[in-house]
């Protein structure tokens, strides 16, 4: 795979992300409210879903399978991860305090920029494991492994933005 430097290195910047989000989580004895909570957990799980899509090609590649199952299995494999893990993480009971914590245009703009995500990577991990334009598979694969960074990113930023102030002596 020619691309297995380029996936090695996203992994391991996907590596910090889980890094940050355990350290956020250990500080002065964990979080102190379901945000944050919500937060810290999406973090880490995003950033080792990251880590698992871009690991994903270089290992199933090893086994000299065509480049279309490379990039298919590995696009269904990210799937299932992924959204699996989304099913789980938004029946938690702090997921659910988190939402209900958030004003209503907050929630709707998290919400729509959640969907229009959501629709990009599936659409994306469709077109691979269906094979309809085999010269892009891995420019797609690369940009769902990107958007998976980047939600990780985005939901670290949230973090740090809402963490509360220290008092003013």
């Amino acid at each position: 795979m020619q691309d297995a430097d380029l996936f090695l290195s996203l992994a391991g910047i996907a590596g910090v992300f889980v890094g940050f989000g355990a350290l956020i989580a250990v500080r002065s004895g964990g979080a102190s409210d379901a945000h944050e909570v919500a937060y810290m957990r999406a973090v880490v799980w995003m950033g080792l879903m990251a880590v698992v899509a871009a690991l994903a090609p270089v290992t199933i590649g090893r086994y000299r399978l065509a480049e279309h199952e490379v990039w298919a299995l590995s696009s269904v494999l990210v799937f299932v991860g992924y959204f699996g893990m989304v099913a789980f993480a938004t029946r938690t009971p702090e997921a659910s305090a988190a939402q209900a914590a958030r004003s209503r245009t907050y929630r709707l703009i998290e919400d729509g920029g959640t969907l229009l995500w959501a629709i990009a990577t599936i659409v994306a991990l469709g077109t691979i494991v269906l094979g309809l334009v085999p010269e892009l598979e891995a420019a797609l694969y690369f940009t769902v492994v990107v958007l998976i960074m980047l939600g990780a990113g985005f939901t670290l930023l949230e973090l740090v933005f809402a963490q509360r102030r220290p008092a003013v002596v």
